[in-house]
Order: structure tokens, then sequence, then C-alpha cells
């Protein structure tokens, strides 16, 4: 889990005007390992990109790590207002 959080962080900073204001905190649930990532309001927009794409992108690259278990790994991109 420790080399997830640290792949998101590595892909998330580059692209964030405010790197100190990303959080990335992890829940477990029954079925799911869910990654929820926070960011400054105003890098939010940069995050999920146009239509999606930045989004879509790093959740492509976050799910194809294969991770022990039979827990399914979930992004959630939170507004952090």
């Amino acid at each position: 889990m420790q080399d997830l959080t640290n792949l998101v962080l590595t892909i998330v900073h580059p692209l964030v005007t405010k790197p100190e204001e990303v959080k990335l905190e992890i829940e477990e649930s029954n079925d799911f390992l869910e990654y929820n990532l926070t960011v400054a309001p105003e890098d939010i927009g940069r995050i999920i990109g146009k239509q999606g794409r930045v989004a879509k992108a790093i959740r492509t690259i976050v799910y194809s790590v294969r991770t022990n278990g039979p827990k399914k790994v979930r992004l959630n991109i939170v507004d952090g207002k």
C-alpha cells in the first residue's frame, strides 16, 4: 500500500500549484481500498483535466498496479473545500 501511495503522490505533485496541500487518505471497506485524494480548490481542475482525461489517466495507472489480496483499488478525487 505504501508503494501505491507514493505512486499517486509522485504523479499528482507536479500537476498542482500547491503540492503542500495534497492529502491522500486510505479507507478500507469490504471490497475496496479507497484512496481519497484531496487537493487545493484551485488545483481540482488541473487534476481532473478537460473532460476528465487527466483523472482517467491517473486512475488507469493506479488500477494497473497489482495488490495483495482480493480487494480492488479505487481512487476518489475529493473536493477540498
